[in-house]
């Protein structure tokens, strides 16, 4: 049985205009997603005022109340209502909107928030009294005389009362408490001389997250800031960024690979101090991580991209977070560059939290009373202790087999010692090198680190030589209609790794040759796969991803095995050749090839501190 379509209708239906209260509501579905969002358009708004101070209040995950307070240049009793008026703003005027410096330009936040909660303005300017302005569901009320010293009060109150639909897809009070202090985190990241402290007042005030305003140098503010908002842990174990590309300019720190997250909850991207989510910039960082990091690990960091306003588009989206750039190209080449090149230049470093996590295994639990260590004892009473119990004055040398003696594998030239990985000293279980340090004491993973050191060669090799090419026996032809183009502008670099492919007729390419190291491809499929990157990306790694994954297998099996037994002088000459190699602190899946543990914290270990 035929059913009618409800938007079918047999009479025309009249053209009409919606009231400004639909149309706020409306606009309010795009602009406040959730009262994450009603926080972020506030805050930027105090950002835009000059304001070195804001305090966010929040109630029940932001249902019941947001209070954004700010020490900004306020605004007059004539401004008010023009604040809450559709597209009325003192951030632009119009008349270009690529040279955009501010958070906000569209002046859609206000009025929208007026329409789908209670919102109340107190503000006073410089020159004029506190004045007061309210709106429910979109009813505005006359401006009032006020209390306030200086600055803005911006109070909105249940959220989403005159679309209570809305309320239903809300999350609880604690996830979206999470979602505004998310927010608050990043703008606090964007602007280290601003100063912001985020409250939860539902029923007792509580605050969830302050961090002061930072002074000194951009650079060194930004650390301090960084260090407050994503944990001294992170700074600790993060390379310094800074780089310039014809006038796009990148600064912020990286996490080493082995300072690695399960997910992307750390990973910070701003362009012109404007947090965004932005598919370009996340898939640069995926490649410039792609040869240190398995599939399932994310680094971390904060990474902030400066550029004339007129090469960037952040008028894309309402909620301003996405952007898009005039030469994309430039910006993703720009992220994988430094990048790299602090990961070259990092050499051997791995993080510190391996180290802690370590010495974590190591602590055993407390079962009671704390019983220190007493002092090592002197020689005397070693030999006092001989004399009752002949035979346990050197347990070393009576229970040491004679073919795993420390003395066999020690190197006492104070020169090895100094080095960063220092000395070898003995191997264990035929897999992990034991080295001491001037200060510490190094595990070294045998396999794991040559089998970097093995991918590094073969990468080096490739770099130097290129990839050979397998010519096919009989040419692979491939229809891939209008895509092919794309494909064909890119046939140079395609060649370098040994894919060669020529035009042949109309929307089709014919594959002559393959890469050597893959075998037996379906060429067909590869060529898919780059189609699928560059539509996502901009950019296709995957044929270099591909021949990277065969060297990476090569090396494994090519790298000192676990189980192998060796002398000192191969155990030393790795250390080196590590010491000498980038990316050496980590194997090919991001794991570490060594852990670095400080004398010190063996000692605190065995209660001798």
């Amino acid at each position: 049985m035929a059913h009618a379509d409800p938007k079918i209708s047999d009479s025309p239906r009249a053209i009409r205009k919606l009231d400004e209260t639909a149309i706020n509501r409306i606009a309010a579905g795009e602009v406040v997603e959730r009262p994450a969002s009603a926080v972020k358009e506030l805050v930027e708004n105090a950002i835009d005022a000059g304001a070195r101070r804001i305090a966010v209040d929040i109630g029940h995950g932001g249902k019941s109340l947001i209070r954004v307070t700010d020490d900004g240049c306020g605004m007059g009793p004539d401004d008010l209502p023009l604040a809450l008026a559709r597209h009325a703003t003192s951030k632009i005027d119009g008349s270009d909107l690529l040279n955009i410096r501010s958070f906000g330009f569209r002046g859609e936040a206000l009025p929208s928030l007026g329409a789908v909660g209670r919102l109340t303005i107190t503000s006073r300017a410089d020159g004029f009294e506190a004045c007061q302005i309210r709106v429910s569901g979109g009813d505005m009320g006359a401006v009032k005389p006020a209390a306030l010293s200086r600055g803005t009060v911006v109070e909105l109150r249940d959220l989403f009362f005159a679309t209570p639909a809305r309320l239903k897809f809300l999350r609880t009070d604690r996830a979206e408490l999470q979602a505004i202090s998310d927010v608050v985190k990043r703008l606090a990241m964007a602007e280290p001389g601003v100063g912001f402290t985020l409250r939860d007042v539902s029923d007792a005030t509580r605050v969830t997250f302050r961090a002061d305003a930072e002074q000194g140098e951009l650079f060194d503010a930004l650390r301090a800031r960084l260090g407050t908002v994503m944990g001294r842990e992170f700074i600790d174990n993060a390379l310094p960024i800074e780089a310039e590309r014809d006038g796009l300019r990148l600064v912020g720190f990286a996490g080493l690979p082995t300072y690695s997250r399960g997910s992307a909850v750390a990973q910070y991207l701003f362009v012109n101090g404007r947090p965004v989510r932005d598919k370009l910039l996340i898939g640069a960082l995926r490649g410039a991580y792609a040869d240190f990091l398995s599939r399932d690990r994310h680094p971390a960091v904060a990474l902030f991209v400066d550029c004339p306003p007129e090469r960037v588009d952040v008028n894309v989206h309402p909620a301003k977070a996405e952007v898009r750039f005039r030469e994309p190209g430039v910006a993703r080449g720009l992220i994988v560059t430094a990048l790299r090149h602090a990961l070259a230049e990092a050499g051997h470093r791995a993080s510190t939290t391996v180290a802690g996590a370590t010495l974590g295994a190591f602590r055993p639990e407390a079962t009671g009373a704390r019983v220190y260590q007493m002092d090592r004892p002197s020689q005397t009473t070693l030999r006092a202790r001989e004399w009752q119990a002949p035979g346990l004055a050197d347990p070393a040398e009576r229970f040491a087999p004679a073919s795993a003696r420390v003395e066999d594998v020690i190197d006492d030239t104070p020169e090895i010692a100094a080095l960063p990985l220092g000395a070898a000293r003995a191997q264990v279980h035929e897999n992990y090198i034991l080295a001491q340090t001037e200060d510490g004491l190094v595990i070294v993973d045998q396999h794991a680190a040559h089998e970097r050191l093995v991918y590094e060669k073969l990468k080096r090799q490739m770099a130097e030589n290129g990839v050979a090419a397998q010519a096919l026996l009989i040419p692979e032809i491939v229809t891939l209609g209008a895509d092919a183009d794309r494909l064909l502008d890119m046939a140079p670099e395609l060649a370098r790794f040994g894919l060669g492919i020529e035009a042949f007729g109309p929307g089709t390419v014919a594959v002559r040759e393959t890469p050597a190291i893959l075998g037996t491809v379906n060429a067909e499929a590869m060529l898919r796969d780059i189609l699928d990157e560059l539509d996502e990306l901009g950019d296709s790694r995957t044929l270099q991803a591909r021949i990277e994954a065969i060297l990476s297998r090569v090396a494994c099996h090519g790298s000192i095995r676990s189980g192998r037994r060796m002398q000192a002088d191969e155990m030393n000459a790795l250390l080196r050749e590590m010491e000498a190699t980038p990316h050496s602190g980590q194997c090919n899946h991001g794991r570490p090839t060594y852990v670095e543990l400080k004398l010190s914290d063996i000692e605190r270990l065995f209660g001798r501190t």
